[in-house]
């Protein structure tokens, strides 16, 4: 399967239309089409963007395997079954005033066991 398949592949599981993706990568409609029409696959420079809107790592997008990962905007690779997705995206579904209790809720615990260590 080439790599485009995949992505067709994905917008269908995430019921993400070509439009969509296209506003959401600025990658022209055009070029998506493209993909499909010529059966090529995404120039190089646009897999991490790729990755970053279908959430799945760039390994899982080239080679159809792993696909249990999700890629953060700032690249940075979390398992989607460990908690560290789950606080992700709880986190992001947070309006500005809850974030920042949480933070300072996380400030507080880093110090608490900052000094627990130092004594």
């Amino acid at each position: 399967m080439v790599i485009s398949d995949r992505v067709f592949e994905l917008l269908k599981e995430k019921g993400m239309s070509q439009k969509e993706f296209s506003e959401r990568t600025g990658i022209p409609q055009s070029t998506i089409s493209d993909w499909k029409r010529k059966n090529v696959n995404p120039a190089s420079d646009k897999i991490m963007i790729i990755c970053e809107v279908l959430e799945i790592s760039p390994s899982a997008l080239l080679s159809g395997i792993g696909d249990d990962t999700y890629v953060t905007p700032e690249h940075m690779i979390i398992d989607k079954e460990g908690v560290e997705y789950q606080l992700v995206n709880g986190f992001r579904e947070l309006d500005e005033k809850r974030k920042e209790r949480l933070i300072g809720y996380l400030e507080a615990l880093q110090e608490h066991l900052k000094n627990k260590d130092n004594t």
